[in-house]
Formats: C-alpha cells, structure tokens, sequence
C-alpha cells in the first residue's frame, strides 16, 4: 500500500513538472495566405508574424531594437522589416522569380499582418508556384511557417520548416 501510495505521489509530480515545461515553451509559427485577384490579376499575400519575434530576428540581424508597434518604434524599423521580408519570403512561378510590394501591414493583437501583391497577369500559364519562407527560421530552430494557396479552384497548403523551407506547388 505505501509503495502505491509513493507511485502515486511520483506520477503526479512528474505530471505536474512537465505540465509546467510545456506552459513555458513558446510555439514559433507564422501563417500565409496566398490568392489570385481576377479582377485586377494580382497575386495577393497575407502574412501573420508575431510582433515579438519579428523585434528579436531585427535585434539579431541588424541590430537595430525596433520597438515595433509602440510610441518608441525606431524610425528605421519599417525599412529593416520590408528588408527582411524581400530577403526571406520568395515566390516563384514557373521557375521564375515573381517581385512584389509591400502595401502595409495592421496590428492584430499581438500580430502584425502584411498585406503584399505582385502583378500577374498570365494566370492559365501557371504550371507550379514555388514558395520559399524562411522567415524568422535564422533566430529560431523550431520556426514553422504554413503557406496557405488558392489558385486556379484548388486550395494547397505547405508546412515549411528550417530543414526544409521551400515548397513547390504543381497545377
């Protein structure tokens, strides 16, 4: 009985120890939505990264401390983001580069969210879009990045992760 009771008493402190491990791991993700505007043939793009994280990869990279979405934003913290942005989010159709533009960004709660469009016209040519997202993946190992796509009817998504941080989609 003093043996079950002991067995018990280990089994619910474990439990309790790794509860409170898990509680202080941070998920690191980020997700994009990637769709085709017929009516003024542009691929739009929306993405969602956490305010705070973007602050570190910025510290870390450009060692600037951006202060992002406060009163102390530094004057520089937009250009350093869109910077980073056109560094680590590439798309490709059809083995070709597509640029794009940064239109704005809006704050969701701890989130910002950047709203991007490339023009293109040629969408019944589309034969594959690759999507390379490696974004926020140089600061943190475990960064994972979902690219969400509706194209042409059909919904695609991709799980990028630093071991493999690009995608490519076939129509």
């Amino acid at each position: 009985m003093k043996h079950l009771k002991i067995f018990k008493w280990v089994l619910i402190s474990t439990a309790v120890l790794l509860m409170s491990f898990s509680a202080l791991h941070k998920f690191y993700l980020s997700v994009s939505e990637i769709t085709y505007s017929e009516s003024d043939q542009k691929l739009r793009i929306v993405s969602r990264i956490f305010i705070d994280d973007l602050d570190a990869v910025l510290l870390s990279r450009y060692e600037i401390d951006s202060k992002l979405t406060t009163e102390f934003e530094d004057q520089m913290a937009q250009y350093y983001v869109e910077k980073y942005l056109k560094a680590k989010l590439l798309l490709r159709v059809n083995g070709t580069v597509l640029e794009y533009n940064i239109l704005g960004h809006k704050v969701d709660n701890d989130q910002l969210v950047f709203f991007m469009e490339a023009d293109f016209k040629e969408l019944e040519n589309i034969k594959s879009i690759e999507v390379q997202n490696e974004v926020l993946m140089d600061l943190f190992e475990e960064q994972q990045n979902i690219v969400h796509l509706q194209l042409k009817g059909k919904k695609k998504s991709l799980m990028l992760i630093r071991e493999r941080s690009s995608g490519l989609l076939n129509f």
